[in-house]
């Protein structure tokens, strides 16, 4: 596990993407200076939050 400059330990984790899905979010860390981890994240709570919604 890692630990992050947020004092949350992280895992480590591969998965395969598509890669122009892979290309937009590379592009959207140069643009709002952002590692792509802290994307991922935010996508995966942004996608809990809504099927959690749903229920």
């Amino acid at each position: 596990m890692v630990k992050s400059k947020d004092d949350i330990k992280r895992v480590t984790y591969s998965v395969r993407l598509d890669p122009e899905l892979l290309k937009e979010l590379k592009h959207l860390c140069v643009d709002e200076n952002r590692p792509i981890g802290e994307l991922i994240e935010e996508g995966i709570k942004l996608l809990l939050a809504k099927r959690k919604d749903k229920k």
